[in-house]
């Protein structure tokens, strides 16, 4: 395949399939050069025709506790009460702005996260 800008949906499943035939290509070699390129490729098309959204808050949240091997009593301290955390997880209280400030500094969330609303 000779490897050039992907313009296309065309040109981009062309790449893909290129991509996955070479998958286990050696880096340092020819192949590996290639597939290198691909992915540089592949991920700018993506990137300029697919945007990506922002994760649920809560699910961020459960994510970064689980990142952080956290237990649901670990968030009542940062959240202030039992009944809160459990609110907050089962989607049947919003986070409050004082609660988005805690949450992005001590579990390094991002605010944009925390500021959607739940699903």
């Amino acid at each position: 395949m000779q490897i050039k800008p992907l313009k296309t949906e065309s040109d981009y499943r062309e790449a893909l399939a290129r991509m996955e035939e070479i998958f286990a290509a050696e880096p340092g070699t020819p192949e590996g050069d290639e597939l290198e390129l691909l992915g540089i490729l592949l991920d700018h098309y993506e990137k300029a025709r697919v945007p990506v959204d922002f994760p649920d808050p809560v699910e961020a949240i459960r994510f970064r506790m689980e990142q952080m091997n956290m237990q649901q009593s670990d968030l009542t301290r940062l959240i202030g009460s039992k009944s809160r955390a459990s609110e907050i997880l089962n989607r049947k209280r919003p986070l409050s702005i004082a609660q988005i400030r805690t949450l992005h500094r001590t579990l390094q969330i991002p605010a944009e996260v925390l500021l959607r609303e739940s699903r």
